[in-house]
Order: structure tokens, then C-alpha cells, then sequence
């Protein structure tokens, strides 16, 4: 077995996990393909505008594209030089038919499996890097290796636990790697072979206490359970935050306190406005399937209430807009001050600020959204309202408004001329801190009325 890595899928997983392997295996060729070929003319620009942004992530692929880092639209050829196959294509929540709302669309993971099965050319290695649903190996493991191929293939799980905007410097230093095998022989080959992966050369990787090993259905149960159960963190504090406003508490003093316990610790007890990202939501709905589907019932309903709490919670933004804005909110002008889903990323899928926008353009606002990362994204995802203005300057997009919308907490906002904003707006002016990462008593002295998330 030779030591090659193709990845299938050139997106927010492939690319930046593929280069990292590659930074950290340079005695191995990795290479990364997809159909989309402009995608795939963005890795390879001279100018490294990449097709999207992390960062770290244009230094890592300036330093080993082209030594021993590829980009390629080329499946066929890739896949017959490599022996090991990673595939991270698209598994989103299926959107019609059985399941529809909650499952996740197979669709590409199965195309993907049996265009392998058709280019191989020899035994393959196959790594479910996609998150997917419990026992999904079995049905590729199913396709791959029916009827009388003369090759072999074994199919392991390996689930990515990346946050974005951390992206690198968690491939780089990760709290545990999960391989999950199958228990023969052939299996466990198979999963030693991808432990040297994540050791790198020399063990200069992930030290081998880290790389943690399971059967293939406890591994891909882990993501959907892991990523359930921080989203249900998030839903939680949400839901203090609430009641929080409505005593007089303030929620980060909550969520410090019990942070402090070591049974709960302090991480993802952070209010906001909700979880956005492509995993969240998708992994908890997929979960609600899952249990539904083997008639757990309640177990369903729990997880269910996580996304019921975190769309509840971006609705409460616009109702205490609505509320401090004199009980109307129409043809008046509101500055939305990011769209990303978190900050570090110009990635837009299911962030909150979507939803909220859309809320508002119902109630006939004039929208003006600034982002220093997200703008392109965020005309394709709003395509279609009017009302809307996307503009690059934040100063530009808070003249004459009514108020300021803070819904991402990219670092430059608290360091903007607030007071030059304030001479901007109209007055009363108003900022909505649903990040909590402005300085609220400073924001007063200027003369806003302030509203901040659990507070």
C-alpha cells in the first residue's frame, strides 16, 4: 500500500484538513478533488484567493501546494494513484421525502462511493470524514465491496470536530483524533495505517494518547453527540438569558459562576444570538431522526427542543426591537454589524443573522448589513428581499439608522469610533449587543439606548 491521501470534496473540511496533512506529512502526496471546478481554481490561484477564509489557512497551503499539496478536478486519476480515500462531500439535511427537515441527504456521500468503487484499481482505504448518521459505513462498505470486484475496501469513520475560525490551530493541536474500525483483522490493519496519519513523521503530530480508537458505529455516533451536546449548551444559557432580562440578572455573571464549577465547565455558556454553522443544527436534527426512528420518542422530543430554544431565541431579538423601538419597526433603518455565523469566517450557513434579517425585512425594515468577510455570502443567502443594502464600511452603513444590530463579534466592532457613530444615526439611537462584546456603560455615556442579550 503506497502512503497517498486523496480527499473527495474541496470545501470547509477537505481543504484545510487535507493541507494540514499535508504540512505535517511530507513524505506523502495528498491531493483534493472536486467536481466544482471554480472552487477548485480558487485553491489553485496564484493570488491564494482561496474559496474561503480561515485563519492560518492560506500560510499552510502556501507552504506545501504544489510540493505535496494538489488541487484537481482530475477524480479518476487521483483516485487510482492513492490508496487512501477520504470523503468529505456535502451531507446536508434533506429537504424533501422521507426524513425531510431532519435527515441527512445521502445523496453525494453515495455517488462519491460508487464512483470509487468504479475508478479503483486496486484495495482501498475508504475514510468517512463527512459527518453521517449512525451505521452509514455499513451501507458504503455494502456498495463497495458487492458483487466480484477483485479489490478490497475497508471503511473507516473519522470524524472532524474543527470550529471554525479555529479551524487550523485545532488540526494542528487537537484535543483527540476518533478513528472508528472495523473489529477483524483487515480493520484493524486498516485503522493503524490511518493512526500514522495523525502521528505525522517522526510522531512530530498528534501524540498517541490523543488518537482515540472505537468500533465504526460508536465513532460515528460520537459527532452527532458531541455536536448535540454543545448546541444544547448554547440553548441552555439562551434560555437564562431570558430569564435573566426578565429579573434583573445579568447572564454573564450567571454563566461565570457556573462556569466555575468543574463538573460543567465554562466553555459554550457564552449567550448570543443562537448557533449557526453547518453542523449544529443539521447534527442535532439528524439525531431527532434517529431517535424517532427507533421509537425514542422522548429522547426525540429532547434533542428537539434544542432547535426550538435556538430559533426562539433570534425571534426574541427582533421582539425587543420591536418593543424598544416605539412598537414599529417599518421603514425605519437598522445597521446589522455582521453576518457570519461566529467571527473568523466568512461562512454563512444557518447563522443567525439570516434569520433575523429575514424577520425583519417582514417587517419592512431598511436593512444595511456590513461584514468583513461574509458579504458575498450574504447577498446569495438574502437573494430575492428588497429592502436590503451590503456595504463594506461599517460607518457607511450606520448613516441615518435607527440602530445598530451587532450580530457577529468580529474584534475590530469594539474598536470602531462609536462616538462617530452615534453622530451618524438617527436619535434616538439604539445598539443591540447580542454578542456581549461591547463596552455597554461607555455606549450609554455617548447617549445610546443600549440592549444586550440576557442583560
Amino acid at each position: 500500500m503506497n502512503k497517498n491521501i486523496v480527499c473527495i470534496g474541496a470545501g470547509y473540511i477537505g481543504g484545510p484538513t487535507m493541507a494540514v496533512i499535508a504540512k505535517m506529512n511530507p513524505d506523502r502526496k495528498v491531493v483534493v478533488v472536486d467536481i466544482n471546478e471554480r472552487r477548485i481554481a480558487a485553491w489553485n490561484s496564484p493570488d491564494f484567493r482561496l474559496p474561503i477564509y480561515e485563519p492560518g489557512l492560506e500560510e499552510v497551503v502556501r507552504e506545501v501546494r504544489g510540493r505535496n499539496l494538489f488541487f484537481t478536478t482530475d477524480i479518476e486519476s487521483a483516485v487510482r494513484e492513492c490508496d487512501i480515500v477520504f470523503v468529505g462531500v456535502n451531507t446536508p439535511t434533506k429537504m424533501f421525502g422521507r426524513g425531510a427537515g431532519r435527515a441527512s441527504d445521502l445523496q453525494y456521500w453515495e455517488a462519491s462511493a460508487r464512483n470509487i468503487k468504479r475508478l479503483a484499481n486496486g484495495d482501498k482505504i475508504i475514510v468517512e470524514k463527512s459527518t453521517l448518521p449512525v451505521r452509514t459505513a455499513a451501507a458504503m462498505d455494502a456498495i463497495l465491496n458487492y458483487g466480484d470486484s477483485p479489490y478490497r475496501f475497508t471503511v473507516l469513520s473519522n470524524p472532524e470536530f474543527l470550529a471554525e475560525g479555529t479551524a487550523i490551530r485545532d488540526l494542528l493541536q487537537p484535543d483527540r483524533v476518533l478513528i472508528g474500525g472495523p473489529q477483524d483483522e483487515a480493520g484493524q490493519k486498516a485503522v493503524a495505517e490511518l493512526v500514522e496519519v495523525y502521528a505525522g513523521q517522526g510522531d512530530a503530530w498528534v501524540p498517541r494518547g490523543k488518537i482515540l480508537t472505537t468500533n465504526v458505529w460508536s465513532a460515528e455516533l460520537t459527532k452527532l453527540a458531541a455536536n448535540a451536546m454543545l448546541a444544547q449548551r448554547v440553548s441552555s444559557i439562551n434560555a437564562i438569558a431570558g430569564l435573566c432580562e426578565a429579573t434583573g440578572a445579568d447572564v454573564d455573571e450567571v454563566a461565570r459562576v457556573v462556569g466555575a464549577d468543574s463538573r460543567i465547565g465554562n466553555k459554550f455558556l457564552k449567550a448570543g444570538p443562537g448557533f449557526g454553522g453547518s453542523c449544529f443544527k443539521k447534527d442535532v436534527l439528524n439525531l431527532v431522526y434517529l431517535c424517532e426512528s427507533f421509537g425514542l420518542h422522548t429522547a426525540a422530543e429532547y434533542w428537539n427542543g434544542v432547535i426550538k430554544m435556538n430559533e426562539h431565541q433570534q425571534e426574541r431579538i427582533v421582539s425587543r426591537m420591536f418593543k424598544a423601538m416605539f412598537n414599529t419597526l417599518a421603514n425605519k433603518k437598522v445597521a446589522m454589524f455582521g453576518f457570519a455565523f461566529k467571527a473568523n469566517t466568512g461562512d454563512t450557513r444557518e447563522t443567525p443573522a439570516a434569520y433575523v434579517a429575514r424577520l425583519l425585512n417582514d417587517e419592512h425594515v431598511r436593512l444595511s448589513i456590513t461584514d468583513p468577510k461574509a458579504l458575498d455570502n450574504a447577498r446569495l443567502d438574502l437573494e430575492g428581499l428588497d429592502r436590503i443594502e451590503y456595504v463594506e464600511d461599517p460607518y457607511v452603513a450606520a448613516e441615518d439608522a435607527d440602530a445598530v444590530l451587532l450580530m457577529t463579534d468580529w474584534k475590530a466592532y469594539p474598536d470602531l469610533d462609536w462616538s462617530r457613530i452615534y453622530s451618524l444615526m438617527r436619535k434616538p439611537a439604539m445598539v443591540f449587543d447580542t454578542r456581549n462584546c461591547l463596552d455597554q456603560a461607555a455606549l450609554k455615556r455617548l447617549g445610546f439606548n443600549v440592549l444586550a442579550v440576557g442583560k
